[in-house]
């Protein structure tokens, strides 16, 4: 006999479906658990009916049930047509207590089983890329004969061989009329807050704690984003504290100048580097998982290089002469480097273009008044622009992508943030970095800060000048975030 709901345990939810449909990635991308089960385009990749759990406010909230693939519904449904049993579940009880079960329907008996015993609803998950095939159809008479409340999760919508009406049409057929449409490869603003809301319709005596379930959802979002700002902040800090030196004859060969700022060059690629891969751990992605759900801000980027000439010119733009941004910036060259400021910021109309015509270059300043012939680079304002452009594009698309991508996608054009058609959220965007940018001067007198551990490990020690340097640029990574628009609630 099922035993009546308990208040106090967690929800469980079966995750069902046929074979490859996509549901240890709806799980991934659910529960942003990069550790959990095998993503694969092969098929029956889940064998066995495995848990993750979904925790909200130190207790487990939802018991998800990852179960195997559906595999041959059209002879166990006639098998089971077959069997005793007054009503369609006692003749599915008599399938789990006989020898099929154990034996030829093994898979789908683990299926039936973890619905029938485990779980209070199931997300049945519907590869809408297959045609509707009499398979599917007994598929779900076979799910809906075991008395659970089923919601069909149409996925991979996004594709186009996505055949969205025609499984509506069959699951209204079956009596399922409540549907979400998801995608495990891009979730749709909002899927999240849809599959459990329209949940809560199919089980009002747990409404509440599935609207507690959206809100811990919505918070965690806000919360993601605020880190991934953080971690971008502490990323710039990094490379604007950067310091090389260069003796003065060496300064004066071009070869080995060149050699020297190529060096400073790649500090700052490796720092970016890891700043893409503390983003791709804080959204629950690993560097391998580029085969499994490639990544759109990630194709071609070496490509999109830090000092891409273009780039950096469009960059020294913004920040110095720009009309959008240079009026709320004022004079941005004129920065204090080792204590020795440039001071010709204002003479030179306050922008970048006016270093790039002394022939610095856009990747490092020159140190005037050193007596000692010593010279330091540091990284160029522009260089930081685009390097917080990019990790704000990467954030953009780690947002708005899941688990169960099985081809890469097309890459969004412009290459970064900030690169639009001049409307006022793109505008509001730009100034923002920009703001982000010019909050980092602390940082350029202070070379020790680019010596010292990791990001992580610096943001969580004891406050001081670093940490508000990097909480200043931060705010301004919000409000570019935020004008973007960039969060897929």
């Amino acid at each position: 006999m099922t035993r009546p709901p308990d208040p106090s345990a967690p929800l469980r939810i079966a995750v069902v479906g046929h074979t490859n449909a996509g549901k240890t990635s709806l799980l991934r991308t659910l529960t942003r658990r990069v550790d959990f089960g095998e993503v694969s385009s092969r098929p029956g990749t889940t064998r066995h009916v495995e848990a993750v759990v979904l925790r909200v406010e130190g207790r487990d909230a939802v018991r998800f049930l990852d179960t195997p693939g559906l595999e041959d519904a059209v002879a166990l449904l006639a098998h089971v047509g077959t069997l005793p049993g007054d009503t369609r579940l006692a003749r599915i009880r008599s399938f789990l207590a006989g020898p099929e079960a154990r034996g030829s329907f093994e898979q789908e008996a683990k299926v039936l089983r973890a619905l029938v015993d485990e779980a209070d609803a199931a997300f049945v998950v519907i590869d809408t890329r297959e045609p509707v095939l009499p398979k599917y159809r007994d598929e779900i008479e076979l799910l809906a004969a075991c008395g659970r409340p089923l919601m069909p999760v149409l996925n991979f919508m996004r594709d186009p061989a996505s055949r969205e009406e025609p499984w509506r049409s069959m699951l209204a057929e079956s009596g399922l009329h409540a549907v979400v449409r998801f995608d495990a490869a891009a979730p749709f603003t909002g899927a999240e807050r849809d599959l459990y809301t329209d949940l809560g319709t199919l089980l009002p005596q747990r409404r509440e704690e599935l609207r507690a379930v959206i809100a811990h959802v919505e918070r965690e979002a806000d919360e993601r984003r605020a880190e991934a700002c953080r971690l971008i902040a502490a990323q710039l800090v990094d490379c604007a504290a950067l310091r090389d030196e260069i003796q003065g004859a060496d300064w004066d060969d071009p070869a080995r100048r060149q050699r020297a700022v190529e060096q400073l060059r790649e500090k700052a690629r490796a720092r970016a580097q890891r700043g893409v891969e503390a983003l791709l751990s804080l959204y629950g992605f690993r560097a391998g998982d580029a085969a499994e759900a490639p990544l759109p801000a990630l194709e071609g980027r070496n490509s999109a290089d830090l000092f891409n000439p273009d780039l950096l010119k469009r960059a020294g733009l913004q920040l110095g002469s720009g009309a959008v941004v240079g009026a709320a910036l004022g004079v941005v060259a004129d920065l204090a480097v080792g204590g020795a400021s440039l001071g010709a910021g204002a003479a030179l109309g306050g922008t970048l273009g006016g270093l790039l015509s002394q022939g610095w270059g856009p990747f490092g300043r020159r140190v005037m008044g050193l007596l000692s012939g010593v010279h330091e680079l540091s990284v160029e304002d522009a260089a930081l622009y685009v390097m917080a452009q990019q990790q704000l594009h990467l954030v953009h698309a780690l947002e708005q992508r899941g688990h169960g991508a099985d081809a890469p996608p097309v890459a969004a054009s412009g290459g970064a943030p900030g690169h639009g058609h001049g409307d006022g959220d793109d505008d509001d965007a730009m100034r923002s970095v920009a703001r982000a940018v010019v909050a980092t001067r602390p940082a350029r007198a202070h070379p020790e800060w680019a010596r010292q551990g990791g990001l992580r490990e610096r943001l969580a020690g004891p406050s001081g000048e670093y940490t508000e340097t990097v909480d200043a640029a931060a705010d301004a990574l919000q409000d570019a975030a935020s004008a973007l628009g960039t969060r897929a609630a």
